[in-house]
């Protein structure tokens, strides 16, 4: 499956965490991350991520092309709600072209984690057959 990671500055150590701890998930899938973020991960967590342009230089609208030609099968954007940056990406772009292509969306730590579990247990393998 194809995973696409992004994450507000304020919540870009909570995404190394999670991919430390998922690692073991994470690994058996293709993993989008837009650059600092990808980067990040990479380090922190020792997987492969293929790195989008930074998000405030078009990387959070290479993901969204990759969502709306339906490439992409799940998204776990850690937004910051209350104090987003200056150059955090606005989510509500990728959050409807989620919504318009039927790809599972997580935006804080506690869907991300049930997501990623249900990802594991196989019960997000319709998108399979979703993506034909």
């Amino acid at each position: 499956m194809k995973i696409i990671l992004i994450a507000h500055d304020a919540k870009k150590k909570l995404m190394q965490n999670f991919c430390i701890a998922y690692r073991g998930i994470l690994s058996k899938h293709e993993l989008y991350a837009t650059a600092t973020t990808g980067r990040l991960v990479e380090e922190a967590a020792g997987l492969t991520i293929h790195k989008f342009h930074a998000g405030h230089l078009g990387g959070v609208q290479q993901a969204g092309a990759q969502i709306e030609s339906n490439d992409a099968d799940l998204v776990l954007f850690l937004r910051d709600p209350l104090t987003p940056g200056r150059k955090d990406p606005n989510p509500a772009n990728i959050i409807h072209l989620c919504d318009m292509h039927n790809i599972p969306i997580a935006t804080n730590l506690a869907s991300a984690e049930l997501l990623v579990k249900s990802l594991d247990r196989g019960d997000l393998e319709w998108r399979e057959i979703y993506r034909r």
